[in-house]
């Protein structure tokens, strides 16, 4: 071929591939947990999504400090809160100090009429007057009455000792001084917000940071090790695993990709034995790749990170294309007429299964559906139409044709042990049918990149801080924020029932902190004027040794919180309830969002559980809210798992589907029901094989291991179809085909194979189903290969 049909071939694939780059240079990545919600998702499942996002757990990260002394570690504790506490990516840190707790109890005291619940008409009738003023008595003789006497002429009603009794009664961990320790004293403790949402990982990076460098100065400072004990800094949290789950995928991609694209470049080199045809191999997989990113972000209008990096290896089998095209160039014609035939054959089997995909709900499997059918696509097309125009007339590479015909005399052989493969194949799948119910694993925690000692940090540090895993929540919407208010308020009834019952252990709310106007307002109204309040006092305290005359100053509270102006969210600036009514308070696209966190019962059978239907049940007894809209009960690891299940159940229907389509696309092409048996049968036991290894090892099946399957699908099937095409149907295939054959199936072990090795569960189960599955079609299509001579020639 002449320079210029080369030189026009090549600048024709430049055009096609600078499109492509400028789709791919304009398109959208993202890492949104929405892409892979359901079109249509429930409430629940939104919910689910929002909270992983923006949810308040999100943006925890909890520190444990260990080793060294604890007087050491409690000064680093609090060096490091005061660093954190000055920088502006922190909303919140809290290592036990009572930074806040001056300006909280002064505002509690100063607002206590419009926050306590025991605020009502009856309080302040003679009664409720004389009944209030007795306890406040009897607390002075408790170890709470050194707090409660200073403040018994302004408040003898006890308003504030009831606020802080309920403040006080959630779990605390345990104090050396002012600071935070684990129950056994080995670790002190510290708690931080981020400002930044859980979902912005470069955001939580730099608090992760900014919490190192903080850690780094105050050990600097004053923790320096001088008995070789050195003070360890541990992290966890969402966020935490966020970065670390980001940076071990990216290095573990990183290096199977190096790895693995080196072994593949030495054995195209061995293969090709030129470094231009090496290149030149290379261009249908630059070409898919960019095809299958640009057919993703024009139909979805955005590309996801875990499509983008599972759907990039399922353009290995554009290499496979490559190494067909070059072995059989050198062929006689005759034996090159049948080649793209089946290839075209082989590229329509392997479609069909990613075609499946696209009908899914999910949009993120149906991006990864349409990224692989783009990708195949355009490869197979460049290395079609452009890729031989691109080569030497005189292109020819080493004659492999005595490997091939070694290769040929173990097909010969490996034909009179068919019955092994029959007999696997069947054991397989009575093995598979008796472990049915427990092949799949349908837990959102399977596809976790962190380490089982990372998780049993988080938890270990979670329990000792008492921080809330808020598994459980229900969430009421309004249009603003005092309808949000009034609603969560209306479930108060509902939820003190449930407490009572035993099936929750408490529950949280905004409204403990910012109540509703119109409840601020209800309670300010209880309040009596001045001559009214000092005559009941004189009659309730006419028999009690706390005479009214030493009460003027409680007079003068109540005339004062009369005339108080209600409270807001920007009241409470300075304090840190802000931060615990921003955490349940959320402002959303349609309004605001009030979040009442449930903790579960801590001891009998049900400790660490709560039981939805019972909850559903007396939710359905509250007042609906005024905008109709109705409380959600949310439990976030059930959702998270019904989501993954569906999203899996869904792909295993889909991936039938497209089986059936594969059935009926061969009996179509083949024309013969035994042929299209004899191409089926080697996929089909080769995925019942590596299915029943996998149950036997002890490995549950997660939706990457399916994706697995079908490139199982997509890569045998051209084994299959080469060792049942043969020359003309007569023979068996040539050995330069053979030899082509081993050559493909070596670089896709490569390329899959080194994926076993990894350690993030997701690209651990490609490389452990496609390495294997790859090997086992090309040795089982050439066992039940029909027993066929050699064709003559090399």
């Amino acid at each position: 071929m002449s320079m210029r049909p080369r030189l026009s071939a090549f600048l024709m694939w430049l055009a096609i591939v600078g499109v492509l780059a400028t789709i791919v240079a304009r398109a959208s990545f993202t890492a949104d947990m929405s892409v892979f919600l359901p079109r249509s998702p429930t409430p629940e499942q939104q919910l689910l999504v929002d909270q992983l996002r923006d949810g308040m757990v999100s943006r925890m990260t909890l520190i444990g400090l260990s080793g060294g002394s604890i007087s050491r570690r409690s000064e680093v504790s609090r060096r490091m809160a005061a660093a954190l506490r000055a920088d502006e990516r922190f909303a919140a840190v809290n290592n036990g100090e009572a930074v806040h707790l001056e300006a909280d109890r002064r505002w509690l005291f100063e607002n206590r009429y419009a926050l306590s619940s025991a605020v009502t008409p009856e309080r302040f009738s003679v009664d409720g007057l004389r009944s209030a003023l007795q306890d406040s008595i009897n607390l002075l003789a408790s170890p709470a009455g050194l707090l409660a006497k200073p403040l018994l002429a302004r408040d003898p009603t006890g308003e504030l000792m009831q606020l802080l009794s309920a403040l006080d009664s959630a779990e605390q961990p345990r104090r050396d001084g002012d600071v935070w320790i684990s129950r056994n004293g080995d670790t002190t403790l510290l708690l931080a917000m981020s400002r930044a949402s859980g979902s912005d990982i470069d955001a939580q990076e730099a608090a992760m940071n900014a919490i190192r460098a903080a850690f780094d100065e105050a050990v600097s400072e004053y923790g320096n090790n001088r008995n070789g004990n050195a003070i360890r800094l541990d992290m966890t949290g969402p966020g935490v695993f966020s970065v670390q789950s980001r940076t071990t995928i990216k290095d573990e991609v990183t290096r199977i990709a190096a790895i693995g694209s080196s072994l593949i470049i030495v054995l195209l080199l061995i293969i090709y034995r030129s470094v231009p045809v090496l290149l030149l191999g290379l261009l249908p997989v630059i070409t898919g790749t960019l095809a299958g990113i640009a057919a993703v972000s024009l139909g979805f209008g955005v590309v996801h990170g875990l499509t983008l990096g599972f759907g990039t290896t399922l353009i290995g089998e554009a290499v496979d294309y490559a190494i067909y095209l070059f072995v059989q160039r050198g062929q006689p014609q005759d034996s090159r007429n049948g080649f793209w035939p089946t290839i075209r054959l082989g590229l329509l089997t392997s479609a069909c299964g990613f075609v499946a995909l696209l009908a899914s709900g999910f949009p993120g499997l149906a991006q990864l559906g349409l990224y692989s059918l783009a990708g195949l696509i355009a490869a197979a097309l460049m290395t079609r139409y452009l890729l031989p125009a691109m080569l030497p007339a005189d292109f020819s590479l080493r004659d492999v044709s005595p490997l091939g015909r070694r290769l040929a005399g173990l097909v010969s052989a490996a034909t009179r042990l068919r019955w092994l493969v029959i007999t696997l194949a069947l054991s397989s799948l009575a093995l598979i049918a008796i472990q049915r119910q427990a092949i799949w694993n349908s837990e959102l925690l399977a596809l976790s990149p962190v380490p089982i000692a990372d998780q049993v940090l988080d938890q270990r540090l979670r329990s000792e801080l008492g921080a809330p895993d808020v598994r459980y929540l229900i969430v009421v919407d309004g249009h603003d924020a005092e309808s949000a208010l009034q609603a969560a308020e209306a479930l108060a009834p509902a939820l003190n029932r449930l407490q009572d019952a035993g099936l929750i252990s408490g529950w949280d709310s905004a409204t403990r902190f910012l109540p509703s106007l119109a409840t601020q307002r209800a309670r300010i109204n209880s309040l009596p004027q001045r001559d009214a309040l000092s005559a009941r006092l004189q009659e309730a305290s006419a028999d009690l040794p706390l005479r009214a005359e030493r009460l003027q100053p409680f007079l003068d509270e109540v005339e004062a919180a009369r005339q108080r102006p209600l409270l807001n969210r920007a009241s409470m600036e300075g304090t840190s309830l802000a931060l615990a009514v921003d955490a349940m308070l959320i402002e959303t696209d349609h309004g605001v969002r009030a979040l009442l966190p449930l903790r579960a019962p801590t001891e009998g059978r049900q400790a660490g559980l709560i039981d939805a239907t019972a909850v559903r049940a007396e939710l359905a007894t509250a007042p609906s809210p005024a905008d109709g809209s109705p409380a959600l009960f949310l439990d976030l690891k059930h959702e998270s798992d019904t989501l993954y299940r569906g999203y899996l159940g869904e792909a295993i229907q889909l991936s039938l589907g497209g089986v059936l389509a594969i059935l009926a696309l061969l009996l179509v092409f083949l024309r013969n029901p035994m042929r299209v048996i004899r191409v089926a049968l080697p996929l089909a036991a080769s995925i019942l094989v590596v299915v029943a290894a996998l149950t036997l090892a002890g490995k549950q099946l997660i939706l990457l291991h399916l994706v697995g399957l079908l490139l199982i699908v997509a890569v045998g099937s051209n084994y299959a179809l080469f060792f049942d095409r043969g020359e003309g149907g007569n023979t068996a295939p040539s050995p330069a085909t053979l030899a082509s054959l081993l050559f493909a199936n070596l670089t896709t072990v490569a390329g899959f194979g080194l994926l076993a090795f990894s350690e993030v569960p997701v690209l651990q189960a490609i490389g452990i189903t496609v390495g294997p599955g790859a090997i086992l079609a090309l040795v089982f299509s050439a066992m039940l290969s029909p027993r066929r001579p050699l064709p003559p020639g090399p």
